[in-house]
């Protein structure tokens, strides 16, 4: 299932250069530019309080946005850099690029669980610890997954899940290579307790 692409709402800027940059800013204004995709560069500006709710939502440079310019087509673009105040570090340009649907991206991409309730290390009383509730993937722009599936039937306690244990959407890869931990099934605390208690008898057994 493709992941839904989120707008990223923009005004087309009148003038380049540093004096119609400070313009905008004193009018509440943040100023950016979108380049790439084989058509020449388009200066914009950005709502300062609409671009902030943005920037907390979090994950900002890895998020591929549907940019609407009125006046303009959409297009897909991703942020390259944002530019903040040395001082207060508040936004003061952006930077966007233009994407093809082949070109190829990395991007956070949630993760599902499933069969939790019947997995028999939970049902034992495990608990399900999430190492990693996003991964990064390298995907294309035209065909982003909504999210990747791990499945925990027939899961044990002590058991751990690896990227190299997910089947992955087509196309997709993981940005890191390297087969590292997504979740995993821990004894509850009782579990733990009596078998730590088991390990210390039998080295006191041996000892004595």
């Amino acid at each position: 299932m493709a992941k839904e692409i989120p707008d990223l709402v923009a005004e087309a800027r009148t003038g380049t250069g540093k004096g119609a940059a400070r313009q905008a800013r004193r009018e509440h204004l943040v100023p950016g530019i979108v380049y790439g995709g084989g058509v020449d560069p388009l200066p914009l500006n950005f709502r300062y309080n609409y671009l902030i709710k943005h920037l907390k939502a979090g994950r900002f440079l890895s998020t591929l946005f549907n940019l609407k310019v009125e006046g303009h087509d959409d297009v897909r673009v991703i942020c390259r850099a944002v530019q903040r105040d040395v001082v207060k570090g508040l936004p003061i340009h952006l930077d966007l690029m233009r994407l093809r649907r082949t070109s190829r991206i990395k991007l956070f991409i949630p993760v599902e669980v499933i069969n939790a309730e019947t997995a028999p290390g939970i049902k034992r009383g495990g608990t399900l610890v999430m190492v990693r509730s996003e991964v990064e993937l390298e995907v294309t722009a035209g065909d982003i997954p909504d999210h990747i599936t791990i499945d925990l039937a027939g899961h044990e306690i002590g058991d751990v899940v690896h990227i190299d244990d997910v089947t992955l959407p087509a196309g997709a890869k993981p940005a890191i290579q390297r087969n590292f931990v997504i979740a995993n099934i821990t004894a509850p605390s009782g579990l733990r307790s009596s078998e730590n208690a088991a390990e210390d008898g039998e080295e006191d057994g041996e000892a004595a």
